[in-house]
């Protein structure tokens, strides 16, 4: 299956904390996705591929998330059913 092409796209993370925007950096660069942060307090962040865009919601969202939200979101996860292989 083919993956669709994205050219490049630049996101500007708003809902960060400064503290909290330098962890994100690290995170998105230990995963090979181009970001800095900007002197106003902005996360900016390069968007090559599809797969950079869950990551980026999913770094974001650990970070600013409540306890309570991430154990939710990881209770529907277990929850989900999944069809990965064609056994039946």
């Amino acid at each position: 299956m083919n993956q669709p092409s994205l050219t490049s796209l630049t996101v500007q993370v708003l809902t960060i904390s400064r503290c909290d925007r330098w962890q994100a950096r690290q995170r998105l660069q230990d995963l090979n996705i181009p970001c800095h942060c900007l002197a106003d307090g902005r996360l900016q962040v390069e968007i090559n591929h599809p797969i950079a865009i869950l990551q980026l919601r999913s770094v974001i969202q650990q970070l600013t998330a409540s306890r309570t939200d991430l154990i939710d979101w990881l209770d529907q996860c277990w929850q989900t059913p999944h069809s990965l292989s064609s056994d039946s």
